[in-house]
């Protein structure tokens, strides 16, 4: 009988165990907290949210509504308690971040079938009788980070940021409100801060001119670029991103504001909420004068600053093939950022897959290979596809299907069509 091992007990990792463990499989898993800490790891829990609490849109009809009832449907661990600890965020899936981790780091110690080891796992060994999957994540470093570039050979790297936390009691509500988005949601999952143009242009003047943490030049994701840099690329640069006024009515002023920065909550308790797309390099002296300029936020307690840290990723079309094996051992796997799939929920995805597909191994069966159809078959084609030459993180997006024939103009009606097709498949599957 193979053993199972997977490193790592973040989103991914838990999901991969979890799938094995499930299939009747004995599992160890192997975690370097509390013994070792990540500068962005802040608990000793299983499945910790470093950046967002937020798990993206709800909806089916949309790409990562779509991922996460894929997911469901395929026996995950993460959506389904997701949903139990879920808080109000209008349209999207936001969650109390510690009773997230707590409940997924119980339900994995109390498996039956999965043994957890703390302790840091530095040399990459994998016997015929083994099957590894390796779910450490973009922030792995030290001796296991050196073992995988011995391994894999030239990783990619960029840099990822994290937005800062403020208390609720500290928001001025006589100049902030609560809305979401188109009304979609009630109107205490959101605080919405509203600028006029004169305040926008003074914010976004400071913003451009504040001093950062980090002296040097670096490449990041589009999707967790941090305000300041975003900024710097034109003045109404985050006016059309995450400062975007549209869909929100001042009740103050009976229109819309010229721009606007939403606090989502950050626990069921709203007690907390976090500055939505502030991303920051920023020095956290500079944090609190600028951002203290956000109307509202004049007297904000920050209980958390932004961070920023670095993220690595395999050059995985080179490397890994689509059920997220190494094309050079197939009986090591790969899951979770550290492959080039962005995002809480592609992350736990890719687990998914690799705990599926680490046991069909086991039983000398064929791999899991969804079609493109799905946006889990979609994603893991594109970090398998040996065509794509300048390598980039990828979430969850329409774009990434194939189009539907005869063509559908309207854009809702088509991401409905998408998802009745992928769901359709994955019911479909033995």
């Amino acid at each position: 009988m193979k053993k199972f091992t997977v490193v790592g007990a973040g989103l991914a990792g838990c999901e991969a165990a979890w799938q094995i463990a499930e299939c009747g499989y004995d599992v160890t898993l192997v975690e370097m907290k509390p013994l070792q800490m990540s500068p962005a790891h802040k608990s000793e829990y299983f499945a910790e949210l470093v950046c967002s609490n937020s798990l993206k849109a709800s909806r089916i009809e949309s790409a990562a509504g779509l991922l996460k009832e894929e997911m469901a449907r395929l026996g995950s661990l993460t959506v389904p308690v997701a949903r139990q600890c879920a808080v109000a965020a209008g349209g999207a899936l936001a969650v109390d971040r510690n009773d997230f981790a707590g409940t997924v780091t119980d339900m994995i110690k109390n498996h039956p079938n999965i043994t957890v080891e703390n302790r840091v796992y530095e040399k990459i060994e994998c016997s015929d009788d083994e099957i590894l999957i390796i779910a450490t994540g973009p922030l792995t470093q030290g001796a296991l980070a050196d073992e995988i570039q011995r391994l894999c050979g030239d990783c990619l790297s960029f840099y990822d940021a994290a937005a800062p936390i403020v208390t609720a009691d500290s928001v001025d509500m006589q100049k902030a409100f609560g809305a979401s988005r188109y009304e979609r949601g009630g109107d205490d999952d959101y605080i919405n801060c509203p600028f006029n143009k004169e305040q926008y242009e003074a914010f976004i003047d400071e913003l451009c001119n504040a001093e950062g943490a980090v002296v040097h030049d670096f490449d990041v994701y589009e999707g967790c670029m941090p305000i300041e840099k975003l900024a710097k690329r034109g003045k109404d640069a985050p006016r059309f991103g995450p400062m975007k006024p549209v869909g929100l009515i001042d009740p103050n002023t009976g229109h819309r504001p010229w721009a606007c920065v939403q606090l989502r909550r950050e626990n069921n308790k709203g007690t907390m909420f976090n500055l939505v797309g502030f991303q920051t390099n920023l020095k956290f002296g500079e944090q609190k004068r600028v951002f203290s300029m956000i109307p509202g936020l004049e007297n904000a307690e920050f209980v958390r600053y932004g961070v920023m840290h670095r993220n690595s990723f395999l050059d995985s079309p080179r490397l890994l093939n689509s059920d997220f094996s190494l094309k050079s051992n197939p009986n090591i796997f790969f899951a979770g950022q550290i492959t080039g799939v962005e995002g809480y929920m592609e992350s736990a995805g890719s687990g998914i897959l690799a705990g599926i597909n680490a046991v069909r191994l086991a039983e000398n069966e064929e791999p899991l290979v969804l079609s493109e159809n799905t946006m889990l078959g979609a994603l893991s084609h594109y970090i398998s596809d040996e065509s794509v030459k300048n390598f980039q993180p990828m979430g969850a997006n329409f774009g990434i299907l194939p189009a539907i024939e005869p063509k559908i103009k309207d854009k809702k009606e088509r991401y409905s069509a998408l998802a009745r097709r992928s769901l359709a498949e994955i019911d479909s599957l033995d």
